[in-house]
């Protein structure tokens, strides 16, 4: 078989590792030479990328359309490219497997449960919102509800992007760098300088795509981007494998299995990370929130240039996230392979694997996919959050009064400087934050997940829910989550997760109240369609998501107890595999023949 030259350099690379059969173990400070390498070869990657970019979007961000939605003219490739890179990030490559390395496999639940979201989004809520040409989601709870709704969910979203998640990405990502590279001794300063120059660095160039590019430049970036992730991220597992091996991938895959199966375990108990009760309480919901809801994610959908591209590229993001566990898990378990428990934090075992593993050659192409994946994730929420303020707040400020479209673009270029500079401030600031960037993440993105996707889903499936039922619902979460969080916290141990569930619960019931106290008065009226683009469903979405759904059980099945960390692939497991082959492929039948007899009947 032929390979291309990409795919027989990257062959080389790992055959070298295999020839080696061993790990450059600590790894000292990189020389002038090496560091030249490494950074020439990121620069002449991430130039590649800006000139495609360039070259595939000239032009096209003149109109608010255009910048907002890409001219909603993206296609699926660009849509689940977008959406890969947009959601991953330096927090997965570093806390998943570290993770991984300190406690099992049971984090995947939130990787791979998304994928579940990923289907909803593509048969439900999709449909729904290019039904009404939406732009954005508080754009969505006008329409259903009034306009108040519409500015309290955006001023939620904006204070959520600006104090928590556009700082913790920056943050989570210059960290990373500056840890893998070693910055500090490299220059000769301390960490918090280190910190602030790459905060800054990173910032700058991944606003630019943001700022003057728009929301093509961003989608196509991110799916360059996202190529080099995946094939990066496999290189290191392949490297991986072969370093515990002794040179031998086989012996690799052997060992990975034998040696500490209760790591290769994603059913996780009380004391780990994500209890495996969680799948089915609050995690669903954030799931739910983020994939269906969250505006930084969802915008990239919405620029879709027909439904069927839309669902294509959502459900194919879909299976992107099935792979998150052995691009993102499995080498922080062989990180305890090689290193053992002794690693100062749980967070050091990928930029250590990295490190040790990657060739000096390869190390510039890896720097360029890291921040290729923390530029994508900050220019997303940068893009999204000057959109949220042009269009759902902006208007209320002048009072009705629509602004030109060139002044439209204009607001939003400077808002988006706006919210980098401060991102700028406040992302180092993270630095001395007593209780660590995660525990951060998960208090204050608390504050707006759940009354979020609430209120979208009585939107969605009801009526007769009114305007106030959605405000209550809003202060009413607002201030108890903070109660439960803040004042309370010694008194209500539940976990966050379980949290999210029955506040969301509690959030439904009022608003039912309020349909039944304060009744709307007639139906609302939401569903006049105003689509823009082809609303003609994707033939394939159906067996497709069947198939997505049989993957993620599957994915669970090989990391539980009746399979990789049972010690063996045993009867059941293969019983399993075996229904769920037997199920996609009556599924398949089924498309095939009454797919065909549909056109027939349409002919």
């Amino acid at each position: 078989m032929a390979f291309s030259p990409v795919g027989q350099f990257f062959c080389r690379a790992i055959a070298r590792a295999a020839k080696a059969g061993k790990v450059r173990r600590g790894r000292g400070q990189l020389n002038n030479t090496d560091l030249m390498l490494t950074l020439s070869s990121c620069l002449a990657f991430m130039a590649l990328v800006a000139f495609i970019s360039w070259r595939m979007t000239r032009g096209s961000a003149g109109s608010s359309e255009g910048y907002f939605l890409a001219g909603r003219g993206l296609g699926g490739v660009f849509i689940a490219g977008s959406l890969l890179l947009t959601n991953l990030s330096a927090e997965q490559l570093i806390g998943l497997n570290g993770s991984a390395y300190g406690y099992n496999m049971s984090s995947m639940a939130w990787e791979v449960t998304a994928a579940v979201s990923t289907i909803i989004m593509a048969l439900i809520f999709l449909p729904r919102y290019l039904a009404g040409a939406f732009t954005t989601l508080p754009e969505f709870l006008k329409s259903r509800f009034d306009t108040q709704v519409q500015q309290m969910s955006a001023v939620l979203f904006l204070l959520g992007y600006g104090l928590v998640t556009i700082p913790s990405v920056l943050y989570s990502g210059s960290l990373a760098v500056m840890k893998i590279f070693d910055v500090p001794a490299l220059f000769g300063i301390g960490e918090f300088p280190a910190l602030v120059i790459m905060v800054l660095v990173i910032g700058i160039t991944g606003a630019i795509y943001a700022v003057f590019g728009g929301l093509k430049a961003v989608a196509v970036s991110d799916t360059i981007n996202g190529i080099g992730l995946l094939v990066v991220g496999t290189l290191v597992l392949a490297l991986g494998i072969f370093a515990i091996g002794g040179g031998a991938f086989v012996d690799g895959l052997t060992r990975l299995a034998s040696d500490h199966p209760e790591k290769l375990n994603a059913i996780g108990g009380a004391d780990d990370p994500t209890p495996f009760g969680t799948i089915f309480t609050g995690m669903i919901i954030a799931n739910l929130f983020y994939w269906c809801t969250n505006q930084y994610v969802i915008q990239r959908t919405l620029a879709a240039r027909s439904l069927a591209e839309g669902q294509k590229g959502v459900l194919l993001s879909g299976f992107f996230k099935v792979l998150v566990p052995f691009l993102m898990m499995i080498p922080g378990i062989i990180a305890y392979h090689l290193y053992g428990p002794g690693l100062a934090t749980i967070d050091l075992a990928y930029p250590q694997l990295v490190r040790d593993l990657l060739p000096i050659w390869l190390m510039g192409l890896f720097l360029a996919v890291l921040l290729g994946a923390v530029f994508s994730s900050f220019n997303s929420l940068v893009n999204s959050a000057a959109t949220l303020f042009c269009l759902d707040i902006l208007p209320a400020m002048r009072g009705g009064r629509a602004l030109p479209e060139e002044a439209v673009v204009s607001v939003a270029k400077w808002a988006s400087v706006a919210v980098a500079l401060f991102s700028f401030a406040a992302a180092p600031m993270l630095y001395f934050a007593p209780e660590g960037l995660w525990q951060i993440i998960r208090i204050f993105t608390g504050f707006y997940n759940i009354p979020i996707i609430a209120i979208v889903l009585a939107g969605l499936f009801t009526r007769r829910v009114p305007a106030i039922g959605a405000k209550l619902v809003i202060i009413f979460h607002v201030t108890a989550y903070g109660l439960i969080r803040f004042a309370l916290d010694d008194v209500i141990t539940m976990h966050f997760i379980h949290l999210y569930a029955v506040l969301f619960a509690a959030e439904i019931a009022i608003m039912f109240v309020c349909s039944w106290i304060w009744p709307r008065s007639a139906p609302a009226n939401d569903r006049t369609p105003k689509a823009k683009v082809d609303l003609t469903p994707w033939t394939g979405a159906v067996p497709t998501a069947i198939l997505l759904l049989s993957a993620v059980a599957a994915c669970y099945l090989l990391f539980s107890p009746v399979g990789l960390a049972g010690g063996q692939l045993g009867t059941v497991f293969w019983t399993a595999i075996a229904a769920l082959a037997a199920i996609n492929i009556a599924a398949a039948f089924w498309h095939h023949r009454f797919s065909g007899i549909g056109a027939a009947t349409e002919n």
